[in-house]
């Protein structure tokens, strides 16, 4: 093990990850935790939230983890989901802005509250913790080193899909936040990226099919189906797949690297 390594694996690094307790988070959770980081799960139901992390002190994480309950969507809980970071853990490193909504429906069945909701969960979510996560960097005495925000975007953010016209807009208007950013904040040390999960197993995917059959007819599981049959990969993507990738834009080795929205699909759009 190289100096620079012995370094790394002593350096105490801590990650705010929103939504952190399910789905795709606790995939992010979980893989954070095992790369030495100290996590703090930012969701919505404090019941959840204690659930994982119960089960993650089983696992051998205690004193590692803790949970903070807070809609993502208001602007005074990322400032919480921060601060409970360095209460708990005496800074932040890495913000990961992963919660989000999806909304099933035809753009002509859209309603003003319905673009409301999923714009303030969605992409308001992500500017509030972006603002709260500079905060807190700028307040560190961090010398040269790359504090990291990572946001949760979608392969629907580069392509819309039909039928998911204003979760992919959403999607969209973070790739754009996450550019300008990057370049708002590149000369503070501060690296902004995203990640672009495809079809993935969660409930979230079985919501969407679940919504598919009622608007198109056809059985549980066609859309799915039909979707991850396109998969260059030839399987649904799962939770720690996209974990992997969150886990390099939270490491060191992608300290060069900022404003960048990857998708990770397992080969379906290839732009």
């Amino acid at each position: 093990m190289t100096k620079e390594m012995d370094r790394m694996s002593e350096e105490k690094r801590v990650a705010v990850v929103t939504g952190g307790e399910r789905g795709i988070g606790r995939g992010i959770t979980d893989q954070l935790l095992k790369d030495g980081y100290y996590v703090v799960i930012a969701n919505r139901s404090k019941e959840a939230g204690e659930k994982a992390v119960a089960e993650l002190n089983a696992q051998g994480y205690e004193g590692k983890v803790v949970a903070v309950a807070g809609d993502a969507s208001q602007k005074e809980s990322h400032q919480r989901f921060v601060q409970a970071a360095v209460d708990n853990f005496g800074r932040l490193d890495t913000y990961i802005n992963n919660a989000g909504i999806a909304q099933i429906k035809l753009l002509q069945d859209e309603t003003e509250a319905d673009m409301d909701e999923i714009f303030h969960t969605n992409v308001y979510s992500v500017l509030y913790g972006i603002q709260a996560a500079t905060d807190q960097f700028r307040k560190q005495d961090d010398g040269d080193k790359i504090r990291k925000i990572i946001n949760a975007s979608s392969i629907a953010g580069h392509i819309a899909f039909d039928m998911l016209g204003a979760y992919s807009a959403t999607k969209f208007a973070i790739r754009g936040l996450t550019q300008a950013a990057a370049k708002e904040l590149g000369r503070e040390k501060i690296t902004v990226n995203a990640y672009c999960p495809g079809i993935v197993g969660t409930d979230m995917w079985d919501y969407i099919d679940e919504k598919m059959v009622d608007a198109w007819g056809g059985n549980k599981g066609d859309y799915l189906k039909k979707y991850s049959g396109s998969i260059a990969m030839g399987r649904v993507e799962t939770p720690a797949d996209v974990a992997n990738y969150v886990s390099y834009l939270a490491s060191s080795a992608s300290d060069y690297m900022t404003g960048q929205a990857v998708q990770i699909d397992g080969g379906i759009q290839f732009i």
